[in-house]
């Protein structure tokens, strides 16, 4: 099976998007003071993030191009996910708070 990589449009669209995605991410942790909703959607934008951007890190290298918003889309998504699974874990260790009678 050959490897065809997409047009360069394609390629900023989806580092612009991871982008996005982890910013998101990040953003709603700063913006929201409802943790117990925002982590379930923190999540998932921040694993998309970083996909996204471990494909446009990889797509980067190989054309030789910038790397700068994959790197930047990297750390976003990683922080926000961080985040999110911290305070995951956190509420499943600590079964005696209020939320989860």
């Amino acid at each position: 099976m050959t490897h065809v990589d997409g047009a360069p449009g394609d390629k900023s669209r989806r580092s612009g998007l991871a982008v996005a995605f982890g910013g998101a991410s990040v953003a709603f942790w700063f913006c929201c003071p409802f943790w117990m909703l925002v982590w379930m959607l923190a999540l998932p934008l921040g694993l998309a993030g970083l996909v996204l951007g471990s494909l446009g890190y990889r797509a980067a290298s190989r054309h030789g191009t910038s790397r700068d918003q994959p790197l930047t889309a990297l750390a976003l998504s990683s922080v926000g996910t961080a985040a999110a699974v911290a305070y995951m874990i956190f509420v499943f260790t600590h079964p005696d708070l209020p939320i989860q009678e």
